[in-house]
């Protein structure tokens, strides 16, 4: 990765040299129509509301970090952090499109929402609630405390064709490349990447790599031998309709306890790494340097992890007049 190394994380250093009340570092300048404790004056304990029903949740399904993660990078990267990925108007909305099977969390969004309703109605966002819960529950697996800054507005429409998710068998420049289009860099992509320390995915996602490589009838040569054979145990060939779609976690070493761990990193290392987009990450100068580093060093991975999240919070987002304040997350105010 050359000079890129040098230049990136002594920025992570300057990140963490002012701590907000989560311990983590002071985030870059934000966006001006965005702020830091946004509700202090219209709903003063907005947050604090979020993070105690997130800490409900959380103490008996661990799973919702994961759920929540994938949530906010589903939202934020199609049409922007509009909570568009919330709502059920419409014939086909966004959580229908094919990509975004097995999406979760909306429960919870659901209960925040009608807390802050009762105390506070109108004032806060589905989209700021989204953002807030996401940091919450990522905190409480493992992840860095991180700034969100607030005041988006929700988004009016929501359509699953508008949803261009990549694969996860794509390679590191397609992937770069979709990232780039976001606004963010090498750096943010292989370090949001790292959110697949926990979590699951469908076998239909991996039954390339095991068996039909590139239409090859074998399986992805960069996968370790053993752990293919482990993951063809779980997820067997698909031979008809129908056939039962099991899941499989992204990291067993999280696995059930979803727990927030650089060891996503060590796995790709190891040649163990469960998507291809994630092993592919050894492929690209900067991905394997950038890998290296995360693999030995959890601290430099926690404090990007939170510039990145904060970074990837301010795509594309509503303020001011533009959208709405839902008074229910899955619907607009009509």
């Amino acid at each position: 990765m050359g000079k890129l190394m040098y230049v990136v994380f002594p920025i992570l250093i300057v990140f963490a040299v002012l701590s907000f009340d989560y311990g983590m570092a002071a985030a870059p300048t934000p966006q001006p129509k965005l702020r830091w404790h946004y509700y202090n004056q219209t709903c003063h304990l907005a947050e604090v509301y979020v993070r105690h029903q997130v800490k409900l949740l959380w103490d008996n399904d661990k799973s919702i970090t994961a759920k929540l993660l994938r949530l906010v990078y589903t939202d934020c990267f199609v049409t922007g952090c509009d909570a568009s990925i919330l709502l059920d108007e419409g014939p086909n909305p966004e959580k229908k499109a094919p990509q975004n099977r097995g999406l979760g969390g909306f429960a919870l969004i659901d209960n925040i929402k009608t807390v802050l309703e009762s105390r506070c109605p109108g004032i806060v966002s589905c989209a700021d609630i989204l953002h807030l819960a996401t940091r919450d529950a990522a905190k409480m697996a493992g992840a860095p405390g991180y700034p969100v800054f607030t005041g988006r507005k929700d988004g009016m429409k929501s359509d699953a064709a508008s949803v261009d998710l990549p694969s996860p068998s794509i390679s590191w420049q397609e992937s770069l490349a979709y990232f780039k289009s976001r606004g963010l860099d090498v750096l943010d992509m292989t370090t949001l990447l790292g959110a697949h320390t926990l979590g699951q995915t469908h076998c239909s996602f991996i039954l390339d790599r095991l068996y039909n490589f590139n239409g090859t009838g074998n399986s992805d040569p960069s996968l370790d031998a053993t752990f293919r054979d482990k993951l063809r145990g779980l997820c067997p060939p698909k031979t008809k309709k129908g056939q039962h779609d099991p899941l499989v976690f992204l990291n067993p070493e999280s696995g059930s306890n979803y727990i927030f761990r650089e060891s996503y990193y060590k796995r790709i290392l190891r040649n163990e790494a469960v998507l291809g987009i994630d092993q592919q990450l050894l492929y690209g100068d900067d991905t394997k340097e950038i890998t290296d580093e995360f693999a030995a060093g959890f601290e430099d991975f926690r404090r990007e992890f939170a510039h990145s999240m904060f970074k990837m919070g301010n795509i594309k987002v509503l303020t001011g007049n533009q959208g709405e304040i839902r008074r229910n997350c899955r619907f607009t105010n009509k």
